[in-house]
């Protein structure tokens, strides 16, 4: 059975076995059946290992009660026999010396007879047979050897006789029959018990190698069923959840697997379309506050080109037209009429710049490249200027392009103490790129006061990506690349 259990088997029985029992399909109840068929089949085989190791003891135990049978009806056999022999020679010499064997003999018979019989106690018939030996052996001892050797003190010449002596041997050779038949049974039972040892050997090996067999596959198969459930799903989780940690949102994990896993799966989906979609969400409402932000700067400058600059422009005709009709005998009163002209004058050439800076009229009625020339002339550090924009952008790309190379070049000038700074843009079918660089002292880093993070807000708000790589002593580069669709 364990040779031809597969993965697939195993995936069926647990199935089958969820069917049945009503189960949810969860891992727990999973984990439960196979580790039960692991013990059931662990436990058969050390059921049957054990049950052999039993009978092997058990057949030891016979065979050393057969051996030591055998040894004690060897011993008491050769009794028998100095008994005949002790008792003949006596018979036919007269010589008390022929006595000692027999003597000896006849003390030792009543305790070995007994050994005998209890050794033979699990077999009944061999405990017949010793009972017969016991009693023949006492009987030739109380009813022939003793009234011989009494009649050969007397009469030598009686117990001389052949009647004597071959009723002594008939008894003597009924006795050793007895011994070989308990000898031959002895022998044979001790053979029937070596084949059943050996079958028990046997069972015990065969029972070990299924046990190791089928342990080992039911394993493998038990782990490959946990890498396949368990361990490449979460693997595959671990990576999903590194790629979603690094803002790869739309990394989904196929919902293949069963129960607790399959949750996990689904719940990693459910987060991760959550996540994208609030960070859709926050995209868009971030490009429409940078928009309405934009549509504000724009309405400002206009507000301020078209009323307040006008009017300004206006008062200082005026100031000048007083300032020319001053009668020539009021000196004092046609230069303070002057000074407040010029100083009307720089007021205005201050909105002018004022209103620059909030949304250049340059960037929405020429596009960026004349908005990046005109930023150029007017830095303070000196600028290579390198654009490549053959056609008008879309506008948020344009205003965030703008003001990433405004910002850039006023931190240049603020914080870099820079002898050149050099700008780069090109546009492409990928989108609009861009790069300043210069070679000041560097140590620029978004979040210390330098204005990069409304810079990375404005960029990101648009689907782009900044970069900033400031090392010190080594200058500042940025980069930014924007894509010329929305977010």
């Amino acid at each position: 059975m364990a040779d031809h259990l597969t993965e697939g088997a195993l995936v069926r029985l647990l199935a089958s076995h969820t069917r049945q029992t009503g189960t949810n399909g969860g891992l727990t109840p999973r984990m439960i059946v196979a580790s039960g068929l692991l013990m059931a089949l662990v436990g058969a085989a050390f059921a049957v290992l054990l049950f052999s190791v039993a009978d092997l003891r058990g057949a030891q135990r016979l065979a050393q009660q057969s051996e030591k049978l055998l040894m004690v009806a060897n011993h008491l056999e050769r009794r028998v026999v100095d008994l005949e022999t002790g008792v003949r020679g006596f018979a036919l010499t007269g010589q008390e010396r022929f006595l000692q064997p027999w003597q000896e003999a006849r003390a030792a018979f009543p305790e070995q007879a007994s050994e005998l019989e209890r050794l033979a106690g699990g077999n009944a018939e061999q405990q017949a047979r010793a009972r017969r030996i016991e009693r023949d052996g006492t009987s030739y001892i109380r009813d022939y050897s003793l009234p011989l050797v009494n009649a050969a003190r007397r009469n030598p010449d009686t117990a001389r006789t052949v009647a004597a002596t071959e009723e002594g041997k008939r008894r003597v050779d009924a006795i050793r029959a007895e011994f070989d038949r308990v000898v031959a049974t002895e022998r044979d039972l001790a053979a029937a018990r070596q084949r059943h040892s050996d079958a028990a050997a046997d069972r015990a090996v065969v029972a070990a190698v299924v046990g190791l067999t089928g342990s080992v596959v039911l394993i493998t198969v038990f782990a490959g069923y946990l890498t396949r459930a368990i361990v490449r799903p979460v693997r595959r989780a671990a990576a999903m959840a590194g790629r979603l940690a690094g803002g790869d949102l739309a990394a989904r994990m196929p919902e293949t697997g069963v129960g607790e896993i399959r949750v996990l799966e689904r719940s990693f989906n459910a987060m991760a379309s959550w996540l994208e979609e609030g960070r859709a969400e926050l995209a868009t409402s971030r490009a429409r506050i940078l928009a309405a932000a934009d549509r504000a700067r724009r309405r400002i400058e206009r507000d301020l080109h078209d009323s307040t600059q006008q009017r300004l422009v206006a008062v200082m005709l005026q100031l000048r037209s007083v300032q020319a009709a001053v009668p020539p005998d009021m000196p004092e009163f046609r230069e303070k009429v002057a000074r407040v002209a010029d100083a009307l004058t720089g007021a205005l050439d201050d909105l002018r710049e004022v209103a620059r800076g909030i949304h250049p009229a340059i960037l929405s009625e020429g596009g960026l490249p004349p908005a990046l020339k005109a930023l150029a002339r007017r830095s303070l550090v000196p600028v290579e200027l390198e654009v490549d924009v053959p056609t008008r952008l879309p506008e948020p790309v344009e205003v965030a392009a703008y003001y990433v190379v405004s910002e850039a070049l006023a931190n240049t000038a603020k914080h870099a103490r820079a002898s050149l700074a050099h700008v780069q843009v090109r546009a492409d079918e990928d989108g609009l790129h861009l790069s300043v660089r210069d070679d000041g002292v560097g140590g620029a880093a978004p979040g210390r006061g330098s204005g990069l993070v409304g810079l990375t807000d404005r960029i990101q708000a648009l689907g782009g990506t900044i970069m900033i790589h400031s090392p010190a002593g080594q200058g500042t580069t940025l980069r930014a690349d924007l894509p010329l669709t929305g977010p």
